[in-house]
């Protein structure tokens, strides 16, 4: 139990938390126009604008300008190019190495969809006044190169959802042993 000194902060004072649910409620417009009316995941968008502002990529250069794991890149893929909004090209040569880029259809989903998200975005930073806009981003700016550095030199532990799992499942069985 902390001491009073030490009164545990509540969890809107953290900057993490405030912009995760700023995403949340911001962030469910755009959801909703992707799912709804385009038929689209957010991951999906994800991907399409990227293809649609880098051009041709491969899917680990894809997954890395996203900035989203391989695993899920490659299933988003996989349901993009079903749907006829990617097309996959083998590059000359090399059989595993896939070029992705935007069908006619996948561009003319991202004329549509793109001025919509922009409009969004637009009418949630005029909440802020020119300066403060400015100021924002700047502040963005330096929190995300912040975090990448941070990022870089952090020596922590791979995600391990599994050993939970496994230690609880350890402690019935011990509990189950000592009855």
């Amino acid at each position: 139990m902390p001491e009073p000194s030490q009164a545990l902060q509540p969890l809107d004072d953290l900057l993490l938390y405030r912009l995760n649910r700023l995403l949340a409620v911001a962030g469910s417009m755009v959801i909703r126009l992707c799912e709804g009316r385009f038929g689209i995941t957010r991951r999906e968008w994800r991907l399409i604008a990227t293809l649609a502002s880098r051009g041709q990529l491969g899917s680990s250069q894809l997954a890395e300008h996203a900035q989203l794991d391989r695993a899920r890149t490659s299933k988003a893929i996989g349901s993009l190019v079903r749907k006829q909004l990617v097309s996959r090209t083998l590059a000359t040569g090399d059989r595993r190495h896939v070029a992705l880029c935007l069908t006619e259809a996948g561009e003319q989903l991202y004329a549509e969809l793109f001025p919509l998200v922009t409009r969004i975005n637009a009418d949630l930073m005029g909440a802020l006044d020119g300066a403060s806009a400015a100021a924002f981003d700047r502040a963005l700016s330096l929190l995300q190169a912040k975090a990448e550095r941070l990022t870089a030199e952090a020596v922590l532990p791979k995600a391990d959802r599994q050993r939970r799992r496994r230690s609880e499942g350890a402690a019935g069985t011990a509990g189950t042993r000592a009855a």
